[in-house]
């Protein structure tokens, strides 16, 4: 396995297995970036155990999947606990947060486009 540099997309028209292309890596969370585009991006990110990804919003609708793991997620104060294969869409501009009791790799998608208010 390869890696590509900070901020590029993976290569395209090559099959990867999504959980293979990012490792765990202790005390930290790591993102690798599928698709970047004006439009929206595709990032997938682990997050090692203890860790916690802190409390933001976001100007468009989030859809979180988890593909190893579980993840416990707050939106608006609503505790989830999302498992393996789980997904949710977090609100365009709701505060959200991410801990891990335990490691979890993630894919989220961000479409910018067509947005409705």
């Amino acid at each position: 396995m390869e890696n590509n540099k900070e901020g590029a997309e993976l290569e395209k028209s090559k099959v990867h297995i999504i959980v293979e292309i990012i490792e765990y890596v202790p005390n930290a969370v790591v993102s690798k970036t599928i698709i970047k585009k004006a439009t929206g991006n595709i990032t997938v990110s682990s997050v090692a155990s203890g860790e916690e990804l802190a409390e933001k919003s976001s100007p468009f609708d989030n859809y979180i999947q988890i593909i190893d793991g579980t993840a416990e997620l707050l939106i608006k104060d609503k505790k989830y606990q999302l498992k393996l294969g789980e997904g949710i869409v977090i609100p365009a501009h709701a505060m959200h947060s991410f801990n891990a009791n335990e490691q979890f790799k993630m894919v989220s998608t961000i479409i910018k486009s067509g947005y409705d208010d």
